[in-house]
């Protein structure tokens, strides 16, 4: 079965880019240019996992992440921030929202893709062996 990501970010180029790699790798692919029309996909489409950006004009991915952590059904879905704020404050805003991961802009597709598949996979409750990406501890840039 097709899992679904949902991608929202306001840049085309960054969803174009996914969504070329995700497709290309099976995965269906929603998209969303703001933070309000991603929450309302999320709720009416439960994608099995989240790409989120931070800075989107409106309602920004950090409250996109805390209106997710409090939704009792949006709450188990994955995040993964793709985003170009690397500094610590902005990684401990992302920990403080629920994010499971952070992802650095720009990014290696082949990254994006293994990030991905570490997180569906321990959803579909395959047994993984541990590794710097495994969804049991949140992936995080050195700091």
């Amino acid at each position: 079965m097709k899992k679904t990501i949902l991608t929202i970010d306001d840049q085309a180029d960054i969803r174009r880019l996914v969504r070329m790699t995700l497709e290309y790798d099976g995965y269906t692919v929603l998209e969303a240019s703001e933070g309000a029309e991603g929450l309302a996909l999320a709720r009416s489409r439960r994608p099995d996992l989240i790409l989120l950006d931070v800075m989107m004009p409106g309602v920004d991915g950090l409250m996109v992440g805390k209106t997710l952590q409090a939704d009792p059904v949006l709450s188990r879905i994955p995040v993964i921030m793709l985003t170009a704020l690397d500094r610590d404050a902005d990684i401990d805003a992302g920990l403080e929202v629920g994010v499971r991961a952070y992802l650095c802009k720009p990014f290696g597709p082949v990254e994006l893709l293994q990030m991905i598949e570490s997180f569906i996979q321990e959803a579909d409750g395959a047994a993984t062996a541990p590794s710097a990406t495994a969804p049991t501890t949140p992936h995080f840039p050195s700091r």
